[in-house]
């Protein structure tokens, strides 16, 4: 039922070894403690049980795999970035918890064929740039009947929009598809296709809260969150004003805190599939 990997070219594997810098970069343990309470929530699309085989593709710090070996659950996550992996695995060491990290791409999972009864990507997948890859990696390591369920950024929503402004002051590269398409309804349901025998959609309002404001926004993710990290770096000092005006502008136009704090939400397709 399931190709090989196709092979890369050396442009794509130029691309894949930028992208493996560019999620090392900053520091996304210290980034992805903002996300976790939206991490939680996102949790009930999963509706795990213990004893269930859980994989987190692109897990990050281990937001939705910690959570889920706390409840007993048989809990693996993957990423490409060893430092993230060494992170999440000192946090369930520090618990005592038996989760399992891995060092490895979503584009070519380290497991056999039918592992696991619940396979999810929480806005990390997406990232990778061979779409149709990931779509057959998610889809064969999940045993026929589990489920496959992901959130994923929307264009039209606040994370695709500010990836829009990045966009304009440094071009993404030619040979990687908007991973926004992932938060497209019909683009979803093509990637997996036949390998699916249901999938649904539905929006979730997913919260960013941060204890400052928006320009302190910005220099946080600057520091802390790789994409935005490589982007000022790409530019000279006159573009990474100009970049920092940018966003200012775009988190302060969508706050809706008046106390001096951050608080909105972005836009995030959350699908949920079950293997054929």
């Amino acid at each position: 039922m399931f190709s090989p990997t196709p092979a890369l070219t050396p442009d794509l594997q130029s691309l894949k070894t930028r992208l493996k810098a560019t999620w090392e970069s900053g520091d996304y343990a210290s980034f992805a403690r903002h996300l976790e309470p939206g991490a939680r929530l996102f949790m009930r699309w999963l509706n795990l049980c213990p004893g269930e085989r859980f994989l987190d593709v692109a897990c990050g710090a281990g937001q939705l795999v910690l959570p889920a070996a706390r409840v007993g659950v048989d809990a693996t996550g993957v990423d490409i970035a060893a430092n993230l992996i060494a992170q999440a695995r000192a946090r369930a060491a520090a618990e005592h918890l038996s989760a399992r990290f891995d060092e490895g791409d979503a584009e070519a999972l380290p497991y056999p064929d039918a592992s696991f009864d619940v396979v999810s990507s929480l806005v990390g997948a997406i990232f990778a740039p061979r779409p149709d890859t990931v779509a057959a990696e998610l889809l064969r390591v999940t045993r026929p009947g589990g489920r496959i369920v992901m959130g994923n950024w929307r264009r039209e929503g606040f994370i695709g929009q500010m990836f829009g402004v990045i966009g304009r002051h440094v071009p993404p590269s030619p040979l990687m598809p908007s991973p926004m398409l992932w938060g497209d309804e019909a683009t979803v349901r093509d990637r997996l296709g036949r390998g699916v025998r249901e999938l649904t959609v539905e929006r979730f309002a997913y919260p960013f809260a941060y204890p400052f404001g928006p320009a302190e926004v910005v220099a946080f993710f600057r520091a802390t969150y790789g994409p935005t990290v490589m982007a000022f770096a790409a530019l000279d000092r006159p573009g990474q004003e100009a970049l920092r005006a940018d966003l200012e502008a775009h988190w302060a136009t969508h706050n809706e805190a008046t106390d001096g704090t951050t608080r909105l939400s972005a836009d995030l397709l959350v699908v949920q599939a079950v293997r054929a």
